[in-house]
């Protein structure tokens, strides 16, 4: 099939979230500035380097390359994205920050490889199940290999541990699953054994029993556990309709936890108010359904997949974001797509839309 125009409202929406993230993580950082100007310094040199400026590079390469390419090279992408990822735990070259060992040291500049991993399981995923599009009804041929892929992405995710990005490596994995015509008992068994898996998960890591313990009651410890949602609400809630201004966000400087990063949101309902943060949360949702029209009109079943999956990693990841930050879901650590610090994430993301143009323009268009 010949190519046509790629999908410029795609484009644009995705252009906006990252002006919106420019302005946000400008003003979020300002918090950090106040407390340390190295930090800060080393902070934005990174968001720069590796996020936008990395960035706009993978955008527009990726967007070039057909998307073939991927199909082509998608095993050995997904075995080296597991051999980096397990670099985290080779002493002098994984960074350990927060009780995680989550970071690669290069001295002037760190990685994050699980947003690679991420990124080459959803390539295989896509592969895999468009290479058995007849089969993928029968759980020999699609929900075995399932469990198998996310078992070795988990042992890795969780021994970090990093336990929120790999919940949206599952929303990934089950959207692609999905899509690929998977019955509904096989959805079913694959939730219920996943249900399993984190109730373990929380009985056997206090960190994780305490996030849950929180969300049912964020009065509990206003100093510990419980601070950072009821700072973030306090935020959010102070922001009002219009919010206090860009730039005049008081809680960033003294109260709220990691302003450019996970809490970033917080920083948007101050400063925006409901408005703006309502804004934020249309602008990913619009992406979200613009990046399933180009899934549906994809012109093959690898193409439609890896869009959905693609998605599914940005949309999925955001909206928990948000969830976790207005207190409608535990919190998970998991960054703010397109605007949030994380030079690494940033470039990603922006890699992963270069991708998803490519394809919108082999798509019909209407």
């Amino acid at each position: 099939m010949g190519k046509s125009k790629v999908d410029r409202i795609f484009i644009f929406i995705a252009a906006v979230l990252v002006l919106v993230g420019i302005f946000i993580f400008t003003s979020a950082s300002l918090g950090i500035l106040a407390k340390n100007e190295q930090v800060f310094l080393s902070m934005v040199v990174n968001q720069l380097l590796i996020g936008l400026s990395g960035g706009f590079c993978a955008f527009f390469l990726f967007s070039k390359i057909p998307y073939r390419f991927w199909k082509k090279y998608a095993l050995l992408i997904f075995i080296f994205s597991l051999t980096v990822t397990s670099l985290v735990f080779v002493p002098g070259i994984g960074l350990a920050h927060g009780g995680a060992t989550r970071w690669l040291d290069f001295g002037f500049l760190s990685f994050q490889p699980s947003e690679l991993l991420k990124f080459a399981l959803v390539i295989y995923l896509a592969a895999w199940f468009s290479w058995f599009k007849d089969k993928a009804n029968r759980s020999l041929y699609s929900v075995i290999p399932l469990f198998i892929l996310l078992a070795v992405a988990a042992g890795i995710m969780l021994k970090q541990p990093d336990t929120g990005t790999f919940m949206v490596m599952v929303v990934a994995t089950l959207s692609i699953y999905f899509v690929s015509g998977a019955k509904w008992k096989h959805l079913f068994i694959f939730c219920l054994i996943g249900i399993v898996g984190l109730s373990v998960l929380v009985a056997t890591r206090p960190y994780l029993k305490d996030r849950l313990v929180t969300f049912f009651d964020p009065t509990r410890d206003p100093r510990g556990s419980s601070y950072q949602i009821q700072q973030s609400l306090l935020a959010i809630g102070s922001g009002e309709l219009f919010g206090r201004g860009l730039g005049q966000s008081v809680q960033k400087f003294s109260y709220l936890p990691e302003p450019v990063g996970d809490s970033v949101f917080a920083v948007i309902g101050e400063e925006l108010g409901f408005v703006g943060g309502t804004i934020t949360v249309l602008l990913f949702l619009i992406f979200g359904l613009r990046g399933l029209k180009i899934a549906n009109r994809s012109p093959d079943f690898f193409s439609s997949y890896l869009v959905v999956g693609l998605t599914a990693l940005i949309v999925s990841q955001s909206f928990l974001n948000i969830a976790s930050l207005i207190g409608i879901f535990p919190l998970t650590g998991v960054p703010l797509a397109f605007i949030s610090h994380g030079g690494t994430a940033l470039l990603f993301a922006m890699a992963e839309v270069g991708i998803i143009v490519n394809i919108s323009s082999y798509a019909g268009r209407t």
